[in-house]
């Protein structure tokens, strides 16, 4: 385990598993300035300074982690990952939907706040970053048990880890336009 001057390793991890039903069409493979949507994401969390990348969904030209268990969104996709991933880690997470996120801001992301088990941006849900250890997959198992739909959600798991916040300028803000719809991915790419 690193003591407190060594750091953990820190993986970047694109969300890209879910169904794109109101989109219409897989959002991973939207095309964004000549190529996938998602190889967009992943360069922009490369650029930031990860360790390591990974994709949560079932993606086998981008080596992905098929979700824990299927149809519960991103934290089952999460799940996978966690399941995947050997030792303690720090995880960014990211959507695959954001093609507006900033080098600048992971990287912020990625290291402010050093010590804090789960970093996002305020009034956000994603992107985040997640201390991956012993503790927290335990949670994420127990969250996936739950019955109430509200209570297996990244927003449960954030307020069970502590999650402490990063404030951002508007600039910032800006790039957390997620395009979930046609309409959002037109107004993005105009």
């Amino acid at each position: 385990m690193p003591t407190t001057t060594e750091s953990l390793p820190c993986i970047g991890v694109v969300l890209a598993g879910g169904r794109s039903t109101r989109m219409g069409r897989d959002k991973a493979l939207l095309e964004w300035h000549g190529r996938p949507l998602i190889e967009r994401q992943l360069d922009a969390l490369r650029a930031s300074g990860v360790d390591e990348l990974r994709v949560s969904g079932d993606r086998p030209g981008y080596n992905g982690v098929a979700d824990a268990q299927p149809g519960l969104g991103p934290l089952g996709g999460l799940t996978g990952i966690a399941e995947a991933v050997a030792g303690d880690a720090d995880l960014v997470v990211i959507p695959v939907d954001m093609p507006l996120l900033g080098t600048a801001l992971l990287r912020r992301l990625r290291t402010e706040q050093p010590q804090a088990r789960g970093l996002r941006c305020a009034d956000h849900v994603l992107p985040m970053r997640l201390r991956l250890d012993a503790a927290s997959r335990a949670l994420l198992a127990a969250l996936l048990h739950e019955r109430e739909p509200r209570q297996r959600s990244l927003r449960a798991l954030q307020q069970a880890v502590g999650c402490a916040d990063i404030t951002l300028t508007t600039d910032e803000v800006a790039q957390l336009a997620d395009c979930n719809t046609e309409a959002s991915w037109n107004e993005v790419t105009r």
